[in-house]
């Protein structure tokens, strides 16, 4: 009994750190993770190059090294992250405007550096960056008052020039999913309700005016929409091929590795942006029900975190990580489901991409640390 006692004492710090960990959000980021590994499998085991490349180990592989970040990232108190927000950004978009010159370019979108045997796709950093630099700005205000015009120039320069930058790529999905995200932090911060009147009846005006800035394949992609039966075999083939399998999974599914619509290459980007219809079609409405709740509990956990933050900083990081997974989530099954124009959004977590992956894992360090911390936890 003596010998163990300082032992105990000794571990006391890890125990108590261990019991502050919100383990059910662990539990959901892994579920997402194993869901996504198995539906990559299942959606690529019929292609010999792609299950040649082993992109479900890759997936493994990047799921496990988010889990050791995670778990390193929760070492440092919170405020470490956003007192160095201005570095971290800085570093985002220099790696933004690298992707414009130096980027690859597939599929016709540059989004990617290669370094090595390893790919980086900064645009998903970049909704990382943006949520820590708006919690450090917000967070730092000591004023109750809704946010003035004058107040949100700042902010709002800093969240459009990533914006900007991830559009050129062009990647309008992620571009519009963080300037959303920005928008609710500072709707969560409060903003004076003329300023709203004014952005929202702008908005309104400009949103024709946008439509001759899009490019014509963007465009299609808006009229296919509505009527994607114009043109089956063009821009209405991935919609239509999507619901296709959505559709034919009905209530139980195929079963695991039975997909027609993926085993016969008929759905495109089965293992990355369509990963929902390859899930719906083998396991069924069942299955998406499942994948929904498991969403809606990580979330709701985030918004947990929010609620019983210890300050204001990290109330925005747990409030910008769940919106920021609500977006992409909602606007991958909508797109799937051909409720919204094809945007090329990844499903958070489920989807193929190591640099969604490992971003998503620091995310969630993030809100758990703001748990952690909540009660004034500092033992690290």
């Amino acid at each position: 009994m003596r010998t163990s006692a300082p032992i105990l004492k000794t571990l006391s710090p890890f125990r108590r750190a261990l019991g502050q960990v919100d383990w059910l959000l662990v539990g959901a980021t892994v579920s997402l993770s194993g869901i996504g590994v198995l539906m990559i499998y299942s959606a690529i085991h019929s292609n010999q190059d792609l299950l040649a490349n082993g992109l479900h180990w890759k997936q493994a592989l990047w799921s496990t090294i988010g889990l050791l970040v995670l778990s390193f990232v929760l070492l440092f108190d919170y405020h470490h992250f956003t007192r160095m927000a201005y570095f971290f950004y800085g570093l985002v978009i220099v790696l933004l405007v690298m992707v414009l010159f130096a980027g690859r370019v597939v599929y016709g979108a540059k989004r990617w550096l290669v370094f090595g045997p390893m790919r980086l796709q900064p645009s998903e950093v970049a909704r990382l960056a943006v949520i820590i630099i708006l919690a450090r700005i917000f967070g730092a205000r000591d004023s109750s008052e809704p946010l003035r015009l004058g107040e949100l120039i700042y902010p709002f320069i800093l969240v459009m020039i990533p914006v900007v930058l991830i559009a050129k790529q062009p990647d309008l999905g992620t571009a519009f999913t963080v300037f959303m995200t920005a928008a609710v932090l500072a709707l969560m911060v409060g903003v004076e309700r003329r300023i709203l009147y004014i952005l929202g009846a702008g908005a309104v005006v400009m949103a024709p005016v946008g439509w001759f800035f899009l490019k014509e394949y963007q465009r299609n992609r808006i009229l296919t929409l509505f009527n994607p039966e114009a043109d089956p075999l063009g821009t209405g083939y991935q919609s239509l091929q999507s619901k296709i399998a959505i559709g034919s999974g009905e209530f139980w599914g195929k079963g695991l590795l039975q997909g027609t619509q993926s085993r016969l290459h008929f759905l495109p980007e089965k293992h990355t942006d369509f990963i929902f219809s390859v899930l719906s079609e083998e396991l069924g409405f069942v299955g998406g029900i499942f994948l929904l709740v498991v969403f809606l509990v990580f979330i709701h956990r985030c918004m947990l975190a929010a609620l019983n933050a210890g300050d204001k900083e990290g109330a925005l990081i747990a409030t910008g990580v769940a919106t920021s997974f609500f977006f992409y989530s909602a606007f991958n099954i909508g797109m799937t489901l051909g409720l919204i124009p094809i945007v090329g959004i990844p499903l958070p977590l489920v989807s193929y991409g190591g640099s969604a992956s490992l971003t998503s894992f620091i995310a969630v360090a993030l809100v758990i640390n703001v748990r952690m911390r909540r009660k004034g936890f500092n033992s690290f």
